[in-house]
């Protein structure tokens, strides 16, 4: 298969997608999202609808096209099966290394995570439908992973662990434990405090790029940051994200611990940077100097930074959840490795 026929292919499947988002009324949609609602109740209409949104914008002709302009694609001589253990914790998380695998012209071994085992494999169907060659590249496993030639598995440190103890002899990538953190100077405006909400609360926070962590100035003043939170103050109507608001405060408050409370959103004082769900970390910091020096000591622990301070890397607030196709998890660029196995 040639690689204009597999970008032609993605592009089209990313109208798919955005026929998902536009279209769950749809009954066969309608369906896939009840099916998909009722087995992890974590992916709302809501999630669902965010995800294949994003997914169609990024999947135009243009962008695509732009994403692999770095690199030189060829068909190669000899395809290789990439097992990719893909993880679960938002809609199609493990898309993105999907779509490189084909694009790379090799063949993908997915090992759907058991919280996200519906929304790929329709998206499949769907992609064969489009270019019925793809489907000599796709297979599915729920079987321990064998004949397969190189590995991108991504979960916690935990199965990191086990990753690097069963996949170290293959080419990897083994992604694990990140969090995305943003940094405020105090001169942030409503809009961008309102921007930084949807980085704190899309997917209830479940995503490595959700913002888990700020730093702030001292002596900030913490009032226009809680009045831009209310912009989300509908996830007190989700039972799961409030049952763990409920719980972790009370085991804060138990352990006579200080936090700052808006009755769904509890921020806590503490250097780690995974916080759990409906909590957000905070630390102060006394100058950008010492901030740069601390962030760069931790990059390995961090997915991407939100701020407006000129900050390396830094994205702008409300983008956190928004990556484009070249914005490489861990930094690691997915398609360079693909070409050179």
């Amino acid at each position: 298969m040639q690689i204009q026929q597999r970008i032609n292919a993605i592009v089209q499947l990313g109208e798919v997608l955005s026929e998902v988002h536009s279209e769950n009324k749809n009954p066969e949609i309608s369906q896939l999202y009840q099916l998909v609602h009722a087995h992890n109740g974590w992916f709302t209409k809501e999630n669902i609808d965010f995800s294949c949104k994003n997914w169609s914008e990024a999947l135009t002709q243009q962008n695509v096209e732009q994403w692999l302009s770095s690199y030189e694609l060829e068909a190669p001589s000899h395809k290789k099966t990439v097992a990719i253990v893909m993880a679960g914790n938002i809609p199609l998380v493990g898309f993105h290394d999907f779509i490189s695998v084909l694009l790379s012209g090799h063949k993908v071994l997915a090992k759907l995570s058991s919280n996200d085992k519906l929304l790929l494999p329709y998206l499949v169907k769907r992609l064969c439908e489009i270019e019925p060659e793809f489907e000599g590249f796709i297979s599915f496993s729920e079987e321990r992973l064998t004949g397969f030639d190189a590995v991108i598995a991504t979960g916690s440190n935990n199965t990191a662990r086990y990753f690097d103890h069963y996949f170290g002899k293959y080419p990897n990538i083994i992604r694990r434990n990140r969090n995305s953190v943003a940094i405020l100077d105090g001169t942030e405006t409503e809009a961008q405090l309102m921007a930084l909400a949807n980085d704190i609360f899309r997917y209830y926070g479940l995503g490595c790029r959700n913002v888990s962590k700020v730093y702030l100035p001292k002596d900030y003043k913490f009032d226009p940051f809680f009045q831009a939170m209310f912009s989300w103050k509908h996830v007190i109507n989700e039972h799961k994200y409030i049952n763990n608001y409920d719980y972790n405060k009370a085991v804060y408050l138990m352990s006579l611990l200080d936090i700052l409370d808006n009755e769904f959103l509890l921020l806590k004082e503490d250097q780690g940077f995974s916080s759990p769900i409906s909590v957000v970390f905070y630390e102060y910091y006394e100058n950008m100097t010492d901030l740069k020096a601390k962030l760069r000591a931790a990059e390995d622990q961090i997915q991407c930074v939100v701020s407006h301070t000129g900050m390396p890397n830094e994205i702008p607030f409300g983008q956190a959840q928004t990556p484009h196709l070249w914005d490489y998890a861990d930094g690691v660029d997915t398609m360079d490795f693909l070409q050179k196995l």
